[in-house]
């Protein structure tokens, strides 16, 4: 299995319009698009993007209540890194593969996220750090 390039790095913030500016001022990064609520996750999203496409992007994630893992993340850890998230050509091949080799998983089938299917591998099985895998839409990976 091969996974990547680098679809985003997200980022967990108290709220996305004050850490907006921010990006903006000091790196002159500008957002996909509006920021927008994923329901099923709790969550508001911005994707702010590093260069022209396909150049990886910032996802800005902030919980939209207390009962989130994201708040309960920011809770615990305050704002920083949450995830990594690589791109791959087939998802379900994917986590077959990192549960042979005995990888933990978080999710063993996708699930849809903000730009098609994801699945989460746990930190403790990559030097704490928590991994995404996306298999992108066939919108070339914007969110709708």
């Amino acid at each position: 299995m091969r996974a990547g390039p680098i679809h985003h790095v997200a980022i967990v913030v108290r709220s996305i319009d004050e850490a907006l500016p921010r990006y903006r001022s000091l790196f002159g990064l500008e957002p996909e698009g509006e920021p927008f609520v994923f329901e099923s996750q709790r969550v508001r999203l911005c994707f702010v993007a590093t260069g022209p496409a396909p150049a990886a992007r910032i996802e800005l994630v902030e919980p939209i209540d207390g009962d989130s893992g994201v708040a309960r993340f920011l809770s615990a850890r305050g704002e920083g890194l949450h995830h990594v998230c690589l791109q791959t050509d087939d998802l379900p091949r994917a986590l077959d593969e990192l549960a042979a080799r005995e990888a933990e998983l978080i999710d063993r089938e996708p699930r849809a996220g903000a730009h098609g299917d994801v699945a989460f591998v746990h930190p403790r099985a990559l030097n704490g750090v928590l991994w995404e895998l996306l298999s992108i839409d066939g919108d070339g990976g914007t969110a709708s």
